[in-house]
């Protein structure tokens, strides 16, 4: 009997439609690309709110690779890892992935989700402690609250406070410094050189997810470790392979040999699902190859980035400073934000609202993602479009 409950849903449905706080899914009937078909919308849509920071989700080498892989290993693995789904394929991309990372190993998981949360609790028990960033992503906190470690959250970036909180688990059998590399809704970066000298100090393990660093920060793209120049120092990475990487799905944890080793036998989403198709590991492979080959598409992302921010500002905008191609602008309200949105939209500009509980409430924003196949026609469009909205709803 399911009345009642559906009935309770929609009426928290139609209180989200009220506070316009309601989310809208769009429906893209093409490749993802700078600019993409819409359902909802005719004509052509400049996507300014994608993963797709290189450009190549649609590049033809590496969809070539995904039907290559169609053929060869057919349309899923049937199985989890240790029963019969393990395939050659994913021998070369974890190979290639621990190359990328500058780490000994990498094991691959259907979603950096599930990596997050099979790799915490598994390495994370009774007697260790969890120091976790607080704008950490919501698959590192899921992963911490499951883990039975001791758990402490230190204030966003703030050494002091990690110090201070390091200094208090100090006894612990295990120390985890867990932090983002590039914070996705603020586009700011881990201070990695101050907390590899913390972890030094208090015999720490740094997790670092790089979902939003790898593809993106480094002069070769390799992650927020190279940019800081610390790769190598860092225990553990976890990334996807859904963003900057081809921009299909699938996620990685890269360290020791030993790490990969226990995490195969214990990390329950390996032990209990299925394995990455081989489609999405062989596009993922081609992926990283171009970007080992074509570094310039990296150089081409900042300029773009630096263009947009720069350009905002002279319009009046205050977007939040930093050093990835994630430029957010805040706005203050959820449904002003929504609101916003749609005006852009309306223009030609596909960009999501994000609110509470994305963001903390009263820190809505519209978060623009640059991609490096965008054009300098395209910024300019977009600038204009940001101008008409902006003095529309009051913003500049």
């Amino acid at each position: 009997m399911t009345q009642p409950l559906d009935e309770s849903l929609h009426t928290d449905l139609q209180a989200m439609a009220k506070a316009g706080t309601l989310k809208t899914f769009r429906h893209i009937t093409g490749p993802m690309d700078t600019e993409v078909g819409m359902a909802e919308k005719s004509g052509r849509i400049l996507v300014l709110s994608s993963n797709n920071y290189l450009g190549l989700a649609d590049h033809p080498e590496v969809i070539a690779a995904g039907k290559a892989a169609l053929d060869k290993y057919g349309a899923g693995t049937a199985s989890v890892r240790f029963i019969c789904g393990t395939f050659e394929i994913h021998k070369e991309i974890e190979q290639t992935l621990a190359r990328l990372s500058r780490t000994h190993a990498a094991l691959t998981y259907v979603s950096c989700w599930a990596a997050n949360t099979g790799l915490i609790p598994a390495v994370a028990g009774e007697g260790d402690a969890i120091v976790s960033d607080a704008l950490n992503h919501a698959s590192l906190i899921d992963g911490c609250r499951a883990a039975k470690a001791k758990r402490l959250v230190y204030r966003h970036s703030d050494i002091d406070d990690l110090r201070e909180k390091l200094a208090d688990v100090r006894d612990a059998r295990r120390i985890f410094i867990v932090t983002d590399g590039v914070f996705s809704m603020e586009g700011d970066i881990a201070k990695l050189p101050d907390i590899v000298t913390l972890a030094k100090r208090y015999n720490a393990a740094i997790i670092l997810d790089d979902s939003h660093g790898v593809g993106v920060m480094g002069k070769h793209g390799r992650g927020t470790a190279e940019h800081w120049g610390v790769e190598g120092e860092i225990a553990i990475v976890t990334g996807t392979l859904g963003k900057a990487l081809g921009g299909a799905a699938g996620g990685y944890v890269a360290g020791s040999e030993t790490l990969i080793e226990y995490l195969s036998q214990v990390s329950r989403p390996q032990l209990f699902s299925n394995a990455l198709p081989a489609t999405i590991a062989a596009s993922a492979k081609k992926a990283i190859e171009i970007l080992e080959r074509e570094p310039e598409r990296v150089t081409r992302l900042h300029a773009l980035a630096k263009m947009m921010r720069e350009g905002l500002k002279k319009l009046g905008f205050k977007p939040l400073e930093g050093a990835s191609a994630i430029v957010p602008i805040i706005v203050g309200d959820t449904a002003f934000a929504i609101k916003m949105s749609q005006e852009l939209l309306g223009e030609g500009i596909f960009i999501t609202g994000f609110g509470y509980p994305v963001v903390p409430e009263g820190t809505a924003r519209l978060r623009i993602q640059m991609c490096a196949s965008l054009t300098d026609e395209q910024v300019a469009f977009a600038l204009e479009k940001f101008e008409v909205v902006g003095k529309r709803l009051g913003v500049i």
